[in-house]
């Protein structure tokens, strides 16, 4: 459609496109934006910077909102513009007016069907943990830091009892307003880095703070506080009060969405960038 229309023209019916965005969440009050300017906000910071390269307001839609403090390698977002731009456009365009801790990787047109929440089959996250005596300098607001040192054969065994389906009512948050505490777990893998533990995780959708709490109770399994047993008598007891702590938003990555072949949105490696990993 942009071959045809003259850059920078305006069309009578609305455009959708998708966009990947990466951000570091440790100095943002989550992604959503919020009533007040004076909370900084992702969402506030990227429609912004989109209205400017659009010439008019732009509302997008994310396909996981993430709490202060939590970052994201691939955030997939959408929106609607009657601005015909060039996707290159839209990425080096939207990046000029970005503070430097939030990027636009890549921008495709999609079709009005696409939909970055509700057209979702599948979210990934990945929880770092530093694991040294001594606190990181570097990545202070990018990784979790414990001077205690982890067992991650133990963690990798625990993790194992919260694969599949179940009622995660134990691992949300008191205040989670989802309808069902029931997600679908498809798959947890814990990688060792130096003194860097990785927790990959996928779902077909979180609670509010799930990972943070999964995280809480595999690292108090780790440090050999608790049995590896105890991560399924906390998912069995459905209760809240009887899981661990709630580790810290630092070291939370928003990797990844599974989305139908059928949309055409490209793919990149898996982030964030610094651990090396292969998908």
């Amino acid at each position: 459609m942009t071959d045809v229309i003259p850059e920078g023209a305006v069309s009578t019916a609305p455009y959708r496109y998708a966009l990947a965005v990466e951000y570091a969440g440790g100095l943002y009050h989550g992604w959503q934006k919020q009533e007040h300017d004076a909370v900084r906000c992702i969402q506030s910071e990227v429609e912004k910077a989109l209205a400017k390269v659009a010439n008019h307001p732009v509302n997008v839609i994310c396909a996981g909102r993430t709490d202060a403090g939590v970052s994201a390698s691939c955030q997939i977002i959408h929106f609607d513009t009657h601005a015909i731009r060039d996707p290159r456009a839209w990425v080096m365009g939207t990046n000029t007016y970005l503070p430097d801790d939030i990027a636009v990787l890549w921008a495709t047109p999609v079709t009005q069907d696409f939909h970055a929440r509700f057209s979702a089959k599948a979210r990934r996250y990945r929880y770092v943990i530093y694991s040294s005596p001594v606190k990181p300098g570097l990545l202070h607001k990018g990784v979790t830091w414990t001077w205690k040192t982890l067992d991650v054969e133990l963690m990798r065994q625990a993790s194992r009892f919260l694969i599949g389906e179940h009622d995660f009512t134990s691992y949300r948050a008191v205040g989670c307003q989802a309808k069902s505490p029931v997600r679908t777990v498809q798959n947890i893998e814990l990688h060792q880095i130096g003194s860097l533990i990785i927790i990959d995780i996928k779902a077909n959708a979180f609670l509010h703070h799930m990972v943070r709490n999964i995280a809480g109770v595999l690292m108090k399994i780790g440090a050999q506080e608790a049995p590896v047993f105890w991560a399924k008598e906390v998912l069995d007891a459905k209760d809240r009060r009887q899981g661990g702590v709630t580790a810290p938003p630092f070291g939370l990555y928003f990797v990844d969405v599974d989305y139908d072949q059928v949309h055409g949105l490209p793919r990149l490696p898996l982030g964030p960038f610094f651990l090396g990993l292969q998908n």
